[in-house]
């Protein structure tokens, strides 16, 4: 008999076919001569030499399914820990390993715990006669590199595709969360950074890593892969919130990055914001569904998808296009607005003359923050400040909450030591009129997801 086409069959029947044929090592066309085989004698088939025994593809018998691609690294010991702990919670797994992974575990092992062989080789006959790396990177809920190395964070960053695991990255359209694991050194590393704060921004989600003593001998710092219940308990977070969005049809208001006052037409007041973490905020806040507005000082970010974007220019710029994009539900202040801004600010280029520096008139810049908090009228719901200290950081935050008559404040330590200001990571203390919780150092967008987190928990209750 010639080739075997199939047609009219549901996207569901195509994909239970798939699952069935990588399960028992077979292309999909010998599956289905099996089964065909199968119903014509009405009895069951011997099965294939070497091949293990037909069983239910993962996805009848549990509710989500996770891609787990392994990288090399001495922390790929602890991913068969996950597998297991996966499965305990009837999550299917599969898996993909580096050719690196294969040094410091087998697949041998790895298959044994998640029910079926680990994919290994980008040109595999017996899975690429259908394009079956494509099939890997779409036929998931959720794809987890653990451990994500070094290496693996740069393919990604940089969009390589020459071996498996960077291939299916490359080809997915589902949700990515990474576990990084390497020597502090490496994880410190300027090109690292870079590579995180890409993948960042593509949407790629993260957990860890963590502090401590390393394999390497008198090695310690940051860098140690998260454990595998920390893992866990991520996968389960994203699983369980993709069909949710937890703050659709909310109105929210965001501001971001310094301002600018003109001195004159070359010169301005600013300060080192960089706009990141409220950058971050709308895309997490757009992600779990709100109709969200960004008013940005200057930056250099680009817009975040799906959030309508007001640039503006002064502190009293940002006020307007504030006003002007209520009501909402929720304001949230983390742009650096300048205090004070020249009272008359020159027409002309001021000039060195000789007669020492120019006398600059200052005058205060309207409160944004106070003069949304205190409306009479169109007041947000939750109104949410930003406090930059650099000394004293939760007194002085519990200060401007009062002050300032808002509900929250998010307050960090902006002090040259601390590098939230411009940096990619931030530690935050989330403040209210009777509570303090402190947030430990963590990425911006992480800390964006765990405040939109606590917005909608905090909505759920009005």
């Amino acid at each position: 008999m010639g080739s075997l086409t199939v047609r009219n069959i549901s996207e569901d029947v195509k994909k239970r076919l798939r699952l069935r044929a990588a399960a028992n090592g077979r292309s999909m066309e010998e599956e289905i001569r099996l089964l065909l085989a199968e119903g014509a004698a009405d009895a069951p088939v011997a099965a294939k030499p070497n091949v293990r025994p037909a069983k239910a593809a993962p996805s009848e018998a549990a509710a989500s399914q996770v891609l787990l691609i392994i990288g090399g690294g001495i922390a790929a010991y602890k991913s068969l820990d996950l597998i297991r702990r996966l499965r305990e919670r009837a999550i299917a797994v599969r898996v993909v390993m580096t050719r690196a992974a294969q040094e410091f575990v087998t697949p041998m092992s790895v298959g044994a715990l998640a029910g079926e062989r680990a994919f290994t080789d980008l040109f595999d006959p017996a899975s690429e006669f259908d394009v079956g790396h494509i099939r890997l990177a779409r036929d998931n809920d959720l794809i987890v590199v653990a451990p994500a190395t070094a290496d693996l964070m740069a393919k990604m960053a940089n969009g390589h595709a020459d071996d498996l695991a960077s291939a299916v990255l490359l080809a997915t359209d589902r949700p990515v969360l990474i576990a990084p694991a390497m020597n502090p050194r490496m994880w410190g590393n300027a090109a690292t950074k870079r590579n995180l704060a890409r993948l960042v921004a593509d949407g790629v989600l993260t957990v860890g890593p963590n502090a401590g003593e390393m394999a390497e001998s008198g090695e310690a710092g940051t860098g140690r892969m998260a454990e595998p219940l920390e893992i866990v308990a991520a996968i389960e977070a994203l699983l369980s919130a993709r069909d949710e969005k937890p703050l659709a049809g909310r109105r929210i208001v965001i501001t971001a990055g310094p301002t600018h006052e003109p001195i004159d037409p070359v010169r301005y007041i600013a300060n080192r914001s960089s706009g990141k973490q409220g950058y971050a905020i709308a895309r997490a806040a757009a992600a779990a569904g709100a109709d969200v507005t960004l008013v940005s000082g200057p930056v250099t970010l680009p817009d975040p998808p799906g959030v309508k974007t007001v640039r503006v220019e002064s502190a009293r710029d940002m006020l307007r296009a504030v006003e002007k994009a209520l009501p909402a539900e929720v304001a949230i202040f983390a742009a650096a607005v300048a205090d004070w801004r020249v009272a008359q600010a020159g027409e002309q280029k001021l000039k060195k003359d000789g007669g020492g520096p120019p006398k600059l008139a200052l005058t205060e810049n309207p409160d944004i923050l106070a003069t949304i908090a205190r409306l009479k009228s169109n007041r947000p719901n939750l109104v949410v400040g930003f406090a930059a200290e650099t000394e004293k950081v939760i007194e002085h935050a519990k200060a401007k909450l009062k002050r300032k008559g808002c509900d929250w404040i998010v307050a960090n330590d902006v002090s040259a030591e601390g590098g939230a200001m411009g940096g990619d990571d931030n530690a935050v203390h989330l403040i209210s009129a009777s509570d303090v919780e402190s947030w430990p150092p963590q990425p911006k967008d992480e800390v964006a997801r765990q405040l939109v987190a606590r917005i909608a928990a905090a909505l759920g209750h009005q």
